[in-house]
């Protein structure tokens, strides 16, 4: 697991393929609504992400955070 801190809060992940799919949607300028089960609960991980890490206001900061972690497994 790796982590960086965004001015929000701590941003990390499992690895390079977790990582991507945090970017991706952070950086997703349309995103449609996430399924959920029969209860409205929602099952995915992008669903699980902090509020501050999903609002567009955040994004510059969470994308940064999101390089440096990605430049960090690059190098280890």
């Amino acid at each position: 697991m790796v982590a960086d801190r965004d001015q929000h809060g701590r941003v990390w992940a499992y690895g390079l393929e977790h990582l991507d799919m945090i970017k991706r949607f952070v950086q997703a300028l349309l995103r449609e609504g996430i399924p959920g089960d029969d209860h409205g609960r929602t099952m995915t991980v992008a669903a699980r992400l902090p509020v501050w890490m999903q609002q567009a206001r955040n994004r510059d900061g969470v994308m940064r955070a999101i390089a440096r972690i990605h430049a960090s497994l690059l190098r280890a």
